[in-house]
C-alpha cells in the first residue's frame, strides 16, 4: 500500500510537470480551442451556464460539461491561458491515476507504474492534456465506464454497474451519446467473444439506466425544453449523425488513417512494442494465447480504433481513449526491459519539455496559430465607432483576446451560401458577417487580410486607401480612415 502511494505521487508530479508546464504562455489556437474558450467566456459573461453560445448565437456543437470546466477555471483564475488549460491537465493526471489503479487490480505494482509512465509520456496523451479540448475529460469518464464494467463482471458485483452507468452519463455530458454507445459496444463484443450471454443480459441494468438518465437529464432535458427541435436537429443531426456519415475533412477519410496515427499518438512506445509483437506473431504463425484480462484490454483497444475508422469524419484525438488499455498491454510487453524503458523515459521527458518551451510556446505565436498578437494590436489602435473586418480565414481567437466585434467580410452572395442551414457543415460558420457591398465610407475600418488573399483584396479594394498597421506571419492589419 505504501508503494502504491509513492507511485501515485510520482505519477501526479510527472503529469503535473508535463501537462502544466508553460501553460500560462501557450496562447489559445484556432479554430477548436478558440471556439471552446469564446463559448465559455460568453456563457460566463451572460450568466447563462446552460446554453452554449458563441457570438450571441446558441451553439450546439458539444454538451456543456467541458464548458462548465472552463467557466469554473475562468471564475478562479480569470480569462487567462493558464485557466483555459487547467482542467485538461487535471483530467490528464486523473487519467494516469485511473490507468494505474486498474492495472494494479489486474496485475502488479510494477506493471501499474509502467502503464502510467507510458501513458503520461506518450505524445497523444500529452497533447490532449495540454489542449483546450474535451478529450482529456472524455478519456477519464469513457474509460471509467469500462473499468467499472470489468470490475463488476470479474467480481460478480452488480452494484458496480451503477458506477458504470454514472460515468457513462458524465461521458455523454462531455461528448454526446458516444459516451454510452461506444463503451457499451466494447462490453457487448467482449461478452459475445467470451460467450457469456448471461452476463450480457445483466449488463442491461434497469436501475443503472435510471442513474444514466438522471445524470444526462441535468443538461439535455432543460436544453430540449428551452430550445426544442432546433437543439435536437443540430446537436444530433449535424454534430453526431453528419459527423459519422459525411466527412468534414475528406482528404483524411482513408482506410489506414488510425493505423498510421497510432505510432504518432503512442510515440515513442508504439515503435518498441507493436512491430516486435507483430514479428513474433508472423514468426510463430499462430495467435498468442491470451488470458481473460488480455482479451478484454485488446478488445477495448481494437473496438475503439475500428469503430472510428468506420466513421466518415476522422480526428487525430478520437482514438485517445484506447491508450489506456494499450498502455497496460505495452507495459506487460516491456516489463522485463527495464534498461530500455529507463533510457526512453528520460529521453521522452526531455523531448516533451523541449517541445513545450522551444517549439510550442514560440511557434504558436510566431506562425499565427493564435490571434493573440493581432488582438493586442487591435486593442491598442481600435477606438469606439471603428469597424473591424476580417478578409480571409476567420480566427475566433482574435475576437476572444481583443473583446472586439470582428466581422467576416464577404460578398452578399457568398454570405448567404455560407450561413448555417442545420443540414451541413455550414452549421459551424457561426462568426458574424459583414457584406463587402455595405462597408461604410464614413467610419474608420480595420481590415485583417489573410496572406493567401492579399492579391484578391487588392483587386477588390483600392490599395492606396489603406495603410498598413501591422504585419504578421499569416496576415496583415490595414486601416482606412473614415
Amino acid at each position: 500500500m505504501e508503494q502504491d502511494k509513492r507511485n501515485l505521487i510520482f505519477l501526479a508530479l510527472l503529469g503535473a510537470a508535463l501537462f502544466l508546464l508553460a501553460n500560462g504562455s501557450l496562447a489559445i489556437t484556432d479554430p477548436v480551442e478558440a471556439n471552446y474558450t469564446q463559448t465559455a467566456k460568453e456563457m460566463l459573461l451572460s450568466g447563462d451556464w446552460l446554453s452554449p453560445r458563441i457570438f450571441g448565437n446558441y451553439w450546439y456543437d458539444k454538451p456543456a460539461f467541458f464548458y462548465w470546466e472552463l467557466i469554473a477555471a475562468f471564475k478562479v483564475f480569470g480569462f487567462t491561458d493558464f485557466a483555459a488549460r487547467f482542467f485538461p491537465a487535471v483530467f490528464g493526471v486523473a487519467g494516469l491515476f485511473l490507468t494505474y489503479i486498474f492495472a494494479r487490480r489486474l496485475y502488479d505494482v510494477r506493471t501499474a507504474l509502467l502503464s502510467g509512465v507510458l501513458l503520461a509520456t506518450s505524445v497523444g496523451y500529452w497533447v490532449v492534456s495540454k489542449s483546450v479540448i474535451t478529450d482529456a475529460t472524455l478519456f477519464v469518464f469513457f474509460n471509467a465506464v469500462l473499468v467499472f464494467f470489468y470490475l463488476a463482471y470479474t467480481g460478480r458485483n452488480q452494484k458496480l454497474y451503477y458506477a458504470c452507468y454514472f460515468f457513462a452519463g458524465l461521458a455523454t455530458l462531455t461528448k454526446g451519446p458516444i459516451g454510452l454507445l461506444l463503451p457499451g459496444l466494447v462490453a457487448v463484443i467482449f461478452l459475445c467473444l467470451r460467450r457469456d450471454f448471461a452476463e450480457l443480459k445483466r449488463l442491461v441494468h434497469p436501475a443503472g439506466l435510471l442513474v444514466y438518465l438522471a445524470v444526462v437529464a441535468l443538461w439535455y432535458l432543460p436544453m430540449y425544453i428551452l430550445h426544442g427541435a432546433d437543439f435536437l436537429n443540430t446537436f444530433l443531426g449535424v454534430h453526431n449523425y453528419l459527423r459519422a456519415t459525411v466527412s468534414e475533412h475528406p482528404m483524411w477519410d482513408v482506410w489506414w488513417y488510425y493505423s498510421v496515427l497510432f505510432f504518432l499518438i503512442f510515440f515513442p512506445w508504439g515503435f518498441v512494442t507493436l512491430p516486435p509483437a507483430l514479428w513474433r506473431f508472423f514468426r510463430e504463425r499462430r495467435l498468442p494465447r491470451l488470458d481473460r484480462d488480455e482479451q478484454f484490454l485488446l478488445t477495448w483497444a481494437l473496438v475503439i480504433n475500428i469503430f472510428y475508422q468506420m466513421m466518415a469524419t476522422k480526428y487525430t484525438t478520437y482514438t485517445i481513449p484506447s491508450l489506456l488499455p494499450i498502455s497496460i498491454l505495452a507495459a506487460r510487453f516491456l516489463r522485463d526491459k527495464a534498461t530500455l524503458v529507463r533510457r526512453m523515459f528520460f529521453g521522452e521527458v526531455a523531448f516533451l519539455v523541449i517541445a513545450t518551451l522551444l517549439v510550442l510556446v514560440p511557434q504558436i505565436t510566431a506562425k499565427n496559430y493564435s490571434g493573440k498578437e493581432v488582438a493586442a494590436l487591435l486593442t491598442e489602435h481600435v477606438r469606439e465607432g471603428d469597424l473591424v473586418l476580417s478578409y480571409g480565414d476567420y480566427k475566433v481567437s482574435q475576437a476572444y483576446y481583443s473583446n472586439l466585434d470582428i466581422y467576416k467580410v464577404d460578398s452578399k452572395k457568398n454570405i448567404e451560401a455560407d450561413r448555417p442551414d442545420g443540414k451541413s457543415w455550414n452549421s459551424k460558420n457561426v462568426w458574424p458577417y459583414w457584406a463587402e457591398e455595405e462597408i461604410p465610407k464614413n467610419r474608420t475600418i480595420y481590415m485583417i487580410v489573410g496572406k493567401k488573399r492579399e492579391e484578391e483584396f487588392r483587386k477588390k479594394f483600392r490599395a492606396e486607401e489603406w495603410e498598413t498597421v501591422g504585419v504578421f506571419d499569416q496576415c496583415r492589419v490595414l486601416r482606412r480612415a473614415g
